[in-house]
């Protein structure tokens, strides 16, 4: 009688694509928020809670600019001691990260609602002085919340896989969530929050609407992290490290680190980049002087994306991540140079097809690194403890997390004084609603803009050329780590089995 053929041992690793679709729940809860802050607080902050406050209107904007320095000089801190603060806690039934998840969800909700509460109809007669600390109070409630979620968030797809093809379909996956969080706060938000001028367009910011869309925005990212929390599982083995904890050493061997470097400052200037192109909102209001253009702008830039987040795996996989990534921050930076070129002048401002068929270029070529980021930095995870034999995740990933808002903080401290000293923006000429366009300013807000993108990605472009994990190391650097797993694994049982033994 013949046989059957011995089934193949499951991978003990192997996760489904409907988990990979759960874990993506989480970077839709992320986006929600975060876009929501990044896109609107400074908007609400300009035109609504300290417009006519002051006669000085480059006062506010310096205010402001300020606030987003100290406020994140917080995080130098936060940041760190969050990572560390994860990374030594014992592992609860749930696992190392995914409580974390569940717990943190509603205290981050209610931390958005709150940066964009309807202040002065709750204190009509509150200053200044006072109306600023309340935006530096409610900024720094907020940013506690979200590093409290994203570190544990991204530090949890290590623990579900350590296979580098299943960490590039989590990667990928996140981003399928992170894109629709952004577009639901992108695409509606133009919309929603601001009313119309006399000639139809929309530049007139609502606060009223703004709480009532954080409130919606605040129950939505509740409910997909509690989704994320239900789908994923954590896997991938390892040991609790009771020992005393050495913050130098810690941190001190990333800083050697080439690939740890190069992703650090790659992310810092790619985040620093997303977060200064939210200035698209004084850009469409004040140039463009129509913010429905937002729409046009988020689709040009993410449709490539939507695009290629499918065939990704595949595209990584034939010719690495490294590789494609770089390739797509050259094209990324071409069409910036472009976009420089063609503006800003009368003829484009009036027809500005050419502005969003530009922004489909550029998005193109950030879409190969939007996609393959995380799973990026889990390679230098892995490379890390390749190196040093400590899996130390979620301090890792806090440093890399930390060097994102420390880019987001360079782009909203340095756009904020140009917004108000370079371009002159002055929020009172534009609350009446038949004022829009303002020659000079507008054309200046433009050059802001665009110059600001062809430097990030020209600079994070020579970055990913000097990165060392390309195809080829990646795959010797995973068959030492897992020989490295097997052996540290196999000690940790004979040690346990001479403990027990009379």
């Amino acid at each position: 009688m013949k046989q059957n053929a011995p089934s193949k041992p499951k991978d003990p690793n192997a996760i489904k694509l409907t988990e990979a679709l759960g874990y993506s729940f989480g970077d839709l809860g992320n986006l929600l928020n975060l876009n929501f802050v990044s896109s609107f607080l400074k908007v609400y902050c300009t035109d609504y809670l300290l417009k006519g406050k002051t006669s000085d209107s480059k006062k506010i904007t310096d205010d402001l600019a300020n606030m987003m320095l100290i406020v994140r000089l917080w995080d130098v801190i936060n940041d760190p001691l969050w990572g560390l603060f994860v990374d030594r806690r014992k592992p609860t039934k749930t696992g190392k990260f995914r409580h974390y998840i569940a717990s943190v969800a509603i205290p981050l909700g209610l931390s958005l609602v709150i940066c964009f509460l309807p202040i002065h109809s709750i204190f009509p007669n509150a200053s200044y002085g006072a109306l600023l600390a309340f935006s530096y109070i409610s900024y720094i409630f907020y940013g506690m919340m979200y590093t409290g979620m994203n570190i544990p968030y991204g530090s949890l797809a290590t623990a579900m896989t350590s296979n580098e093809e299943e960490r590039t379909l989590l990667s990928t996956t996140r981003n399928i969530g992170g894109g629709l969080g952004g577009a639901v706060v992108s695409l509606l938000g133009p919309i929603i929050l601001y009313d119309k001028n006399n000639d139809g367009s929309r530049t007139i910011f609502n606060n009223d609407k703004a709480f009532a869309m954080a409130v919606v925005m605040a129950v939505l990212g509740v409910a997909a992290y509690l989704m994320c929390y239900r789908t994923t599982k954590e896997r991938v083995q390892y040991s609790h490290n009771k020992e005393k904890l050495d913050i130098g050493l810690t941190y001190g061997t990333l800083f050697k680190s080439r690939p740890f470097i190069t992703v650090t400052l790659s992310g810092m200037m790619i985040s620093g980049l997303l977060q200064y192109q939210t200035f698209n909102q004084y850009l469409t209001k004040n140039y463009f002087a129509d913010t429905r253009l937002n729409i046009y702008i988020t689709i040009s830039t993410y449709l490539p994306m939507v695009v290629l987040i499918l065939l990704m795996p595949k595209i990584a996989k034939k010719f690495g991540k490294k590789e494609v990534t770089t390739a797509g921050l050259a094209i990324a930076t071409v069409f910036s140079l472009v976009l420089c070129l063609i503006g800003p002048n009368e003829q484009l401002r009036t027809h500005y097809f050419p502005f969003i068929l530009t922004n489909f270029g550029v998005g193109a070529g950030y879409s190969f690194l939007s996609i393959l980021t995380w799973a990026i930095v889990g390679d230098v995870i892995d490379y890390q403890e390749m190196k040093t034999g400590i899996k130390n995740e979620s301090a890792i990933y806090a440093v890399y997390t930390f060097s994102r808002k420390l880019g987001q903080t360079i782009a909203d401290f340095g756009g904020l004084k140009l917004l108000g000293g370079y371009a002159g923006y002055d929020a009172k000429e534009t609350e009446k609603p038949e004022v829009s366009y303002i020659p000079g300013k507008g054309d200046r807000i433009y050059k802001m803009v665009s110059r600001g993108m062809l430097i990030a990605y020209g600079i994070t472009f020579l970055m990913f050329l000097l990165y060392p994990l390309n195809k080829k190391n990646l795959q010797e650097m995973h068959e030492k780590l897992d020989a490295a797993r097997a052996a540290r694994l196999k000690r940790m049982e004979l040690e346990e089995t001479a403990a027990f033994t009379p």
